[in-house]
């Protein structure tokens, strides 16, 4: 018999908390934390869609899991990331 995985963060859930004013901050705000650049003069579409790219990343490198629309990020994946600790 397989162990469960620890329960995560899932994105979807936290993009729900952080609130559809604050989306689009928050998004850039990920964006330049994981180095993106030039993300304050991107599209919003573009800023989702590089969004979705560096959550792929964090699949890629273990850090998150995919299911559907949704990724579940492994708990600490977001521990340095400011906008993250701000909300709580």
């Amino acid at each position: 018999m397989t162990t469960p995985p620890p329960p995560g963060l899932s994105w979807r859930a936290l993009e729900t908390s952080v609130g559809l004013d604050a989306l689009p901050a928050f998004h850039r705000a990920f964006l330049a934390w994981r180095g993106v650049e030039g993300t304050d003069a991107m599209p919003l579409r573009r800023v989702q869609q590089r969004v979705e790219a560096e959550l792929n990343r964090l699949v890629q490198t273990g850090q998150a899991t995919r299911d559907g629309e949704d990724w579940t990020l492994v708990p600490g994946t977001l521990d340095a990331f400011p906008a993250y600790a701000a909300l709580s």
